[in-house]
């Protein structure tokens, strides 16, 4: 038993943050900003300066100015999202890229996990809720697996910051990320780009639209991504590829517009995805002991595991949404979604080989026992519906008021096998789960006067899951063939929010905003290593979030200003206690979480040729729970939280940690400079930088399993002709080509993973 002495952590802001935040407000007129939707308005007059057009956005579920939102919103244009996924790239790659937000994965590209201010989940496990909902054309995708939906042919993305439930889908305490796709049209038009790189990274995706008869339009878009394994395993006797890492990715989008009417509006969506690749590649003893340096004579082209490796998802999904304008004051709205996935992800998660080699090495790892693994997802549904009726009114007061549904049935198999003895099935575990949930919903919004608005929302959710695990093959030393074990829930919540906005000056609107989020029980049932096998629960979470802000037009339209304070509180928390020495995925609840900071959203032309942006965000979180203690690692990394021991098993005191995956900094800038030819052509050059600070990878805190900053750079160059029509650029990604462990497994050794690989090649696109 080992005890630490350790000052409580306070929560309040140092002097240089704050001091960083009034600064960066005083100088809002610097040369920064964060892309936009609007982030390219039409070209001026001759002899007239570039200007910024409004920023519209649907954070309210409706179209309005983001200047008159009282909410912390962040948006990527489409320009922006072609930029940062020119190299292959998931959706992943908006990880930092707006405040606040972090994305990370132990899948790879098939299970992304969102965390917003801090806020998030590390649960792996197929059925594990997040607090961060994903959104995508209205419908919102419960199940992680969905979330990864790769990113072409959008209008847009929105991140709305903060408990967002009065007005969208499901568990939102944290914020929503929005994805809207680009829309049918009723002039033909459309693109094809194709792109080529290092790696054989190639990346192909185009679009047609057009009218479909007087009535009709429609909108066909396609992706095509495929990367080389590119890896070497120096295992010669594996049972696995001789290389690893590549992927081989597609996905589909139809969508069918109505406008025939003047009262009544359909738009159909069928879209589908297909995933084939390595699963993520784990690499033993990647961390140096007693530091979380990467070991000597790392070499990330080389690994050397002895389990078999391989990912595959299939998921298809429709959705309708139909609208009736029942007077010129009243407008209905039905979201009618479906979605279903289909997958298997298997891994070698001790990294190594036989417990006997470090990556492309001879040296000896020291690994206590072989761990090979998968996860599939044999059976799932999801059917959502929302009714919304919203007022139309010319006068002061307007309104919505909803009804949602929402209907989950999952079948989740964990399985085990022997790597010494041919990879053979040791062990399965199935969980099954159905979750059924409704809202009422609605919100009022009042216009004390031409300068001050005030908005509120209420909500009543009641969500029921029926959960039962089985253990159908025992594994060694693990859980006995048993079960059904079973759990069932119910709760119900009223949630709301409340907040004002006024009109300082013409250019100038402050902000503030009170709400309350909530997420309902989660259970997790992996119980092959569970000895008693017993699924764990972890009971509902609320939050309580206060932010106030400004939001400004400045330089006479030609710079934009978002600037945000925020605090949280969260009580009963629901965390996730992965791996560790007991080699269980256990939930628990903390007592109470506190986050608090500041977030920067800047854009302006410095001059009509270059376009310079950036984005900053601080957040502080702490769990404060002084009876809440977790395993830590057992793989022999250096633990830093005090320690005690009971029933034999030493433990880790959480209390005053920050939350995981929770950077304190993020920043990025974007600058784009052109250089206008003639007969319209154009040559441009474009980078992009995203920076994360530090960040734990599990709730207890080790020198080993943190993860250092990382700084990832863009650079795009490239000639545009006849119009914008034809663009060629040469790009690259993480251009300089930074090597960090981005997540760690930390039952068995010192096994990491790390971020992708610099990315350089050359695309082509041509629109009509």
């Amino acid at each position: 038993m080992s005890q630490h002495a350790r000052a409580p952590r306070r929560l309040a802001p140092r002097s240089h943050v704050l001091a960083l935040a009034i600064g960066l407000t005083l100088v809002s007129t610097a040369a920064f900003a964060q892309d936009t939707t609007a982030a390219a308005p039409a070209a001026p007059a001759e002899g007239e300066a570039k200007t910024l057009d409004a920023l519209m956005v649907t954070a309210q579920r409706k179209v309005e100015r983001a200047k008159d939102v009282p909410v912390a919103l962040t948006t990527v244009d489409r320009e922006k999202l072609h930029v940062l996924g020119s190299g292959g790239g998931d959706i992943r790659f908006l990880s930092g890229r707006l405040p606040s937000l972090n994305i990370e994965s132990s899948f790879g590209r098939a299970f992304p996990r969102f965390y917003i201010r801090g806020l998030g989940n590390t649960d792996f496990d197929l059925n594990a809720s997040q607090p961060v909902s994903l959104v995508y054309d209205d419908i919102v995708l419960e199940n992680p697996l969905l979330k990864g939906f790769p990113v072409f042919d959008l209008e847009n993305v929105e991140l709305l910051r903060g408990p967002q439930g009065t007005l969208f889908g499901r568990n939102t305490p944290a914020g929503v990320v929005k994805f809207e796709s680009a829309k049918p049209t009723r002039e033909l038009e459309g693109y094809g780009q194709i792109s080529y790189g290092t790696y054989g990274t190639t990346n192909f995706e185009g679009a047609v639209s057009g009218p479909l008869g007087p009535n009709w339009s429609a909108r066909a878009s396609a992706m095509y991504q495929r990367r080389d394994d590119w890896v070497d395993n120096t295992n010669p006797n594996a049972r696995t590829n001789p290389k690893l890492e590549g992927y081989d990715e597609s996905a589909a989008r139809l969508q069918l517009q109505y406008d025939g009417s003047d009262t009544f509006h359909a738009l159909f969506n069928l879209h589908a995805r297909h995933l084939n690749g390595t699963a993520r590649l784990f690499r033993a003893m990647l961390f140096k002991k007693g530091t979380n340096d990467l070991v000597d004579g790392f070499d990330v082209d080389k690994v050397g595991i002895d389990g078999r490796n391989f990912q595959k998802l299939d998921t298809w999904g429709a959705s309708a949404r139909l609208s009736w304008d029942l007077s010129n004051d009243l407008t209905l709205y039905s979201i009618t979604g479906y979605e279903t996935a289909d997958s298997l992800s298997r891994g070698d998660i001790d990294g190594g080989v036989g417990a006997m080699f470090l990556p492309g090495g001879s040296t000896p790892a020291g690994i206590p026992f072989t761990a090979e693994s998968a996860d599939g997802l044999p059976d799932h549904r999801q059917i959502t519906q929302e009714f919304r009726l919203e007022s139309n009114y010319s006068g002061p007061l307007n309104w919505q008021a909803g009804l949602f549904y929402f209907d989950e049935d999952i079948t989740v198999d964990s399985l085990n096998y022997d790597t010494l003895a041919g990879g053979i099935q040791a062990g399965h575990a199935q969980q099954k789960q159905r979750n059924k949930a409704w809202a009422a919903f609605g919100s009022l919004e009042y216009a004390v006067t031409d300068r001050f608005k005030l908005r509120g929302g209420l909500r009543y959710t009641q969500d029921k899951k029926d959960f039962s695990a089985s253990v159908l093959q025992s594994a060694p030393f693990g859980a006995p063939v048993s079960g059904p074990f079973k759990v069932n829930t119910d709760v119900d919540d009223v949630s709301w929010d409340i907040s004002g906005v006024f009109q300082a000056t013409d250019d100038i609107n402050l902000y503030a905003r009170v709400a309350k989020g909530f997420r309902a029980p989660s259970i997790q049932g992996r119980l092959l290593f569970q000895v008693p096998p017993q699924p764990s629960v972890a009971d509902a979470e609320k939050v309580i979030s206060y932010e106030a802000g400004l939001k400004a037009d400045l330089w006479d339209k030609r710079a934009r200003l978002g600037f945000a304070l925020f605090r949280y509180n969260v009580d009963n928390q629901q965390l996730n206690a992965v791996g560790g020495a007991l080699n269980q995925t256990i939930l628990v609840n903390a007592d109470k979480t506190l986050g608090q900071g500041f977030e920067v959203d800047l854009d302006a032309y410095l001059t009509d040729n270059l376009m310079v942006t950036f984005g900053a965000s601080y957040n502080d979180t702490e769990i404060q729970d002084a009876n809440l203690f977790v395993a830590p690692c057992g793989g022999g990394c250096t633990v830093t939280d005090p320690t005690v021991v009971r029933n034999g098993v030493t433990l880790a005191a959480i209390d005053g940690n920050p939350l995981p995956q929770a950077p304190k900094w993020v920043y990025n800038v974007t600058a784009r400079y052109t250089l206008p030819l003639a007969n319209g052509n154009e040559f441009y050059v474009y980078t992009d930088w995203a920076y994360r600070s530090g960040v734990n990878f599990f709730l207890y805190e080790s020198k080993e399993f943190r993860g250092k900053p990382l700084l990832e750079g863009g650079l795009r160059v490239g000639y545009t002709w006849d119009n914008g029509r034809y663009d060629v650029a040469l790009y690259g990604r993480n251009i300089l080509d930074e090597v960090r462990a981005v997540g760690g497994i930390d039952f068995n050794n010192l096994v990491g993973f790390v971020n992708d690989p610099r990315i350089v090649g050359a695309e082509f696109k041509a629109s009509f």
